[in-house]
C-alpha cells in the first residue's frame, strides 16, 4: 500500500504539471484537443489522490506500522472508528484529505461548467492545478504520509488523547473541507482576472461553490465549539484560541462576499470588493493552514513544528503577489456601473455589512498575530486574551445584529424612511420592551441592550416570513402551512437567507446568556456531601474506576437537584490512555435542566474518594445548538434548485401547435 499510495501521488503531481501547461497552451493556441487533455488530467489527478487516500486508510485498517505516519497515529487497541479517523489526525493525512477535497470538487466543477463557462475554464483549471501542484509537491517531497520506518514496531503510539472523542469524526473533516473548498471559487476568480471577463458570468459560476465552502466551514466551527464545550473543561465553547480564530477568519470574509455579490448581480457595484474578499478568503485559508503547521503560535489545536510551515508561507506569498497584481492590473475594468444614491438604500446596507465583517476579521487577525509582531519589534511575546476580543468584536457583533434587523427592509436605490419606520414599529417595540425589562432585572446593562437588539432582529425576520406567507396565501389561495412551504421553496435564496439569519440570532441568545450569567463554583467533597450553586444542589456520590481496551477511566458521579426536585445524574470522566498516561483527558458531565446546562468538571481526587469538582451553570447554551440545526436547514434550503416555471415545462409539440394556432 505504501508504494501504491506514494506512486499515485507522484503520478498525480506529474499530471497536474502537465495539465497546467495543456490548459494554458490550449487556450492560447485555441487547440480544443489540448484543452480536453488538460481537463482529463484534472480528472486523473482527482482519481489518483483518491487512490492514495484509500491506500492510507487501508494501511491504518491493516495496522501497517511500517509506515511512520500509521505508527505515530494509531495502535491495535484503538476502536475501529478512531483507527479510520486517525488518517487525518496528523499533518500529512490532513493535507492529503485537503488535497482530495480540492481536487474532487475542482474536477466536479470542471465537469459541471464544461458547457456554460468555456472562456473561463482553461484558466480556472490551470489555477486549480497550480494549487494542487503545490499540495502534491509537499506530500511527495516534504512530508509524505507513506514514509517507511527502518524497523517496524510491534504496535503504534495511538491517537493523541485529545482527539479520541466523537467530535473527531466530524469536526476535522468539515473544517478541512471548508478550507479546501474555497479553492474552486478562488480558481474561478483568478480566471476572471486573467481573461478580463469581469461581468456577472464568473459570479454565477462560483456562487454555489462559495456557499458550499462557507457552509462546510461554518458547520466545522460549530461542531468544534460543541467538541470544546464537552472536552476542554473551562465551561465554554469558544476560547479565542489562535487556531480557532484563524478558522473563523475565512468564514467572516466569505460571509461578507456572499452578501456583497448580490449587489454586483443586481446593481453592478462593489466589483473590487468582491474579488478582494475572494482573494482574502483563500489567502486566509492558506494562512490558517500555515500557522497550524509552523509552530509560530501556541495552540491546543496545532500540529508539531515542521518544515511544511515554510512551504506554506512561500505559497501564501505567491498567492498574494499574483492575486493582488492581477487585481491592480484589472482595476480599470472593475469600476462600479452605478453609485450609492442614499445611505438608506440596500446597497449601502450591504456595504456597511462588508465593513463590519472586514473590521471583525481584522480585529481577530490582529489579536491573533499580535504576539508575533510584539516579539519581532519589542523582543517580548505579548499574548492577547479573550477580554480584548470581547471588547472589540462584541460591539461590532451588536451593530451587525442591528443591521441584520434593518437590512431586509431596505429597498434598492432609496428607502422611504416613513415606510421603514412603519415596518419596524412592532419588532422595535418588542425589542425596546425586552431591553427595559432587562435593565431592571439584569446586573449587566450590556446584556439587556444585546437582547433588545436580538429580539428586534428576530421580530423583523419572523415578520418578513409572515408577510410573505400571507401574500402568497392570498394570491395562491393556499392554507398557511402550504403557503409558507411554497414561499420557502420558490424563493429559497431570499428566505433561506432569512433562515440563516434566524439561526445566527438563536445562537446569539445562548451566547449572550452564557457569557453574562454563567455561574461557577469549586467544591471539595467527600462521597455523600453536597454543595449549592445558584438554584442547584450537587450531591457527590463517589468515584468509579473503569477500563476499556485502550484506556483507564476515573468517573465521578454527581446527582443534580433543582430545589428539592431531582434533575438527573451526571458523570465527569478522566481518561488515561496507554503511551499517554502523563496527558490525561477529560469529558465533562453535562445535563440540561430547563434551559440551564449544569456542567461538572472533575479536577482532582484522593485515594479516600475525596474529589475536587468545578461546577458551572450555563444558561441557554441549548439555543446555540438549536441555532446550529436551523443553520443547517437554512443552508440546505439555499441549495434547493429553483422550480421550473410552468410554461417552461410545456412539451415542444404542444408549444409548437399553440404557436401555429
Amino acid at each position: 500500500m505504501a508504494h501504491l499510495g506514494s506512486g499515485a501521488l507522484i503520478l498525480a503531481l506529474i499530471l497536474a504539471i502537465y495539465g497546467i501547461g495543456a490548459s494554458l497552451l490550449g487556450a492560447r493556441r485555441r487547440i480544443p484537443e489540448l484543452l480536453l487533455s488538460g481537463y482529463r488530467a484534472t480528472y486523473a489527478v482527482a482519481f489518483l489522490v483518491a487512490v492514495a487516500l484509500i491506500a492510507l486508510v487501508v494501511s491504518f485498517l491493516r495496522h501497517d506500522f511500517r509506515l511512520a505516519y500509521v505508527a505515530g497515529r494509531s495502535s491495535r487497541d484503538m476502536p475501529l472508528h478512531y483507527v479510520i479517523a486517525a488518517f487525518y489526525g496528523g499533518q500529512e493525512g490532513s493535507l492529503l484529505y485537503w488535497t482530495l477535497v480540492a481536487s474532487g470538487l475542482g474536477a466536479l466543477a470542471l465537469y459541471l461548467h464544461r458547457r456554460s463557462d468555456r472562456a473561463l475554464l482553461p484558466y480556472m483549471n490551470a489555477t486549480l492545478l497550480s494549487v494542487l501542484t503545490f499540495l502534491l509537491l509537499v506530500l511527495t517531497v516534504v512530508s509524505s504520509p507513506f514514509r517507511l520506518l527502518p524497523v517496524t514496531p510491534p504496535d503504534g503510539a495511538g491517537l493523541n488523547p485529545l482527539l479520541r472523542d466523537p467530535g473527531m469524526m466530524a469536526h476535522p473533516p468539515f473544517l478541512l473541507s471548508g478550507y479546501a473548498s474555497f479553492t474552486v471559487p478562488f480558481a474561478f476568480g483568478m480566471a476572471a482576472l486573467i481573461t478580463g471577463r469581469l461581468g456577472s458570468d464568473w459570479l454565477r459560476a462560483i456562487r454555489r461553490w462559495t456557499l458550499l465552502a462557507w457552509a462546510l466551514l461554518g458547520l466545522g466551527l460549530l461542531i468544534g465549539a460543541w467538541w470544546a464545550y464537552h472536552v476542554l473543561g473551562w465551561g465554554g465553547y469558544w476560547g479565542w484560541d489562535p487556531v480557532e480564530n484563524l478558522a473563523l477568519l475565512p468564514w467572516l470574509t466569505s460571509t461578507a462576499f456572499l452578501h456583497s455579490v448580490i449587489v454586483q448581480e443586481r446593481r453592478g457595484m462593489l466589483k473590487v470588493w468582491n474579488l478582494a474578499l475572494l482573494l482574502a478568503t483563500f489567502a486566509l485559508s492558506i494562512f490558517g493552514t500555515f500557522i497550524v503547521r509552523s509552530g509560530m503560535l501556541s495552540s491546543v489545536h496545532a500540529f508539531a513544528v515542521s518544515r511544511i510551515g515554510h512551504w506554506f508561507l512561500t505559497f501564501l506569498a505567491l498567492v498574494l503577489i499574483v492575486g493582488i497584481g492581477l487585481l491592480v492590473y484589472r482595476l480599470p475594468g472593475l469600476q462600479s456601473e452605478r453609485q450609492i444614491e442614499s445611505v438608506t438604500s440596500r446597497e449601502a446596507g450591504f456595504l456597511f455589512n462588508n465593513l463590519l465583517f472586514t473590521a471583525m476579521a481584522f480585529a481577530v487577525f490582529w489579536g491573533t498575530t499580535f504576539p508575533l509582531f510584539s516579539e519581532l519589534f519589542w523582543e517580548t511575546r505579548i499574548s492577547v486574551g479573550p477580554p480584548f476580543y470581547n471588547r472589540v468584536v462584541g460591539p461590532l457583533l451588536l451593530v451587525l445584529l442591528l443591521l441584520m434587523a434593518i437590512g431586509p427592509l431596505l429597498a434598492w436605490r432609496r428607502t422611504d424612511v416613513r415606510l421603514l419606520l412603519r415596518n419596524v414599529r412592532w419588532p422595535a417595540t418588542a425589542g425596546i420592551g425586552v431591553g427595559l425589562v432587562g435593565l431592571v432585572l439584569f446586573s449587566r446593562p450590556w446584556a439587556a441592550i444585546a437582547y433588545a437588539v436580538t429580539v428586534f432582529a428576530v421580530g423583523v425576520t419572523l415578520q418578513e416570513f409572515w408577510r410573505g406567507t400571507l401574500a402568497r396565501r392570498r394570491n395562491a389561495r393556499e392554507n398557511v402551512l402550504v403557503a409558507a412551504w411554497e414561499l420557502l421553496r420558490r424563493n429559497n435564496r431570499r428566505y433561506g437567507g432569512y433562515l440563516v439569519h434566524l439561526a445566527m440570532l438563536l445562537m446569539a441568545v445562548g451566547i449572550i446568556a452564557s457569557n453574562a450569567f454563567q455561574l461557577e463554583r469549586q467544591f471539595v467533597l467527600r462521597p455523600g456531601e453536597q454543595g449549592t450553586i445558584g438554584p442547584y444542589t450537587v450531591v457527590y456520590r463517589g468515584l468509579e474506576d473503569r477500563r476499556t481496551a485502550d484506556a483507564e477511566i476515573v468517573a465521578a458521579q454527581v446527582d443534580i437537584y433543582r430545589g428539592q426536585r431531582y434533575a438527573g445524574t451526571v458523570e465527569s470522566f478522566r481518561f488515561f490512555y496507554r503511551n499517554y498516561e502523563d496527558q490525561p483527558t477529560a469529558r465533562m458531565g453535562i445535563t440540561l435542566v430547563g434551559m440551564d446546562d449544569v456542567y461538572v468538571v472533575l479536577d482532582r481526587w484522593e485515594d479516600d474518594g475525596t474529589a475536587s469538582l468545578r461546577v458551572y451553570v450555563n444558561p441557554l447554551v441549548i439555543w446555540i445548538w438549536i441555532g446550529g440545526v436551523v443553520f443547517v436547514l437554512g443552508t440546505v434550503t439555499l441549495f434547493w434548485p429553483q422550480p421550473v416555471p410552468a410554461l417552461a415545462r410545456v412539451p415542444q409539440s404542444v408549444a409548437g401547435a399553440t404557436s401555429e394556432a
